[in-house]
């Protein structure tokens, strides 16, 4: 069986388990979206979920962010890890959207990329989700994935977002990330993985 073959056999079980997937972090806007991903860097999703409702019962636009303190925002976001780092980001690009853009979240990669804080994972979800424009954020569950189905060599994961890319059709790249995580935690975790029982490991195992 050749990559593609293995990819169309790989995008059959993920449909067949998480053929409507969801996007895990709560989110009620593009703006909304963009600071839930921000603040999943090194954080779990679920821990994510919990303190976002409370910032943002403060400031759930910019215009609002920025009457906040960078302290208060750190207070709040502090469970989330990384606090000074986050919250000053969190300031500042909401400023730069209020500035810059009127209040609202630019849809291109170069200036998503341009704010504080954002990197190009949170640009790719934030264009992928928000915007419906194909890319693929490639996150650890992705990057584990990828290496043990054998699509990509796993040496970045700026190699393993070219190289999924490459494999699969570009109009499955929005949901096929999000079917990759679901997939990983509940089926291949980093810990504890067993290949034989793995609906996706166990069938490349055969191949």
């Amino acid at each position: 069986m050749n990559k593609k073959e293995r990819c169309q056999l790989i995008q059959t079980i993920l449909d067949q388990l998480f053929p409507s997937p969801e996007i895990p972090l709560q989110h009620q806007d593009t703006y909304t979206l963009l600071i839930a991903v921000l603040l999943s860097a090194q954080c779990t999703d679920q821990r994510v979920n919990l303190i976002t409702p409370i910032l943002f019962a403060r400031a759930r636009a910019p215009e609002k962010m920025i009457q906040l303190s960078i302290e208060e925002i750190k207070q709040i976001i502090q469970p989330c890890g990384l606090g000074n780092a986050k919250a000053k980001a969190i300031w500042n690009l909401s400023r730069i959207l209020v500035e810059k853009y009127a209040g609202k979240v630019p849809d291109s990669f170069e200036a998503l990329e341009d704010l504080p804080g954002v990197g190009h994972k949170t640009a790719s979800v934030v264009m992928s989700q928000a915007f419906k424009q194909p890319a693929f954020p490639v996150d650890t569950h992705i990057h584990r994935c990828a290496k043990r189905w054998g699509l990509s060599k796993g040496s970045s994961v700026e190699q393993t977002e070219r190289d999924l890319k490459r494999l699969f059709p570009k109009e499955s790249w929005n949901k096929l990330h999000l079917q990759i995580i679901y997939f990983a935690r509940n089926y291949c975790p980093a810990r504890g993985h067993d290949s034989s029982t793995c609906p996706i490991c166990s069938q490349m195992r055969q191949l």
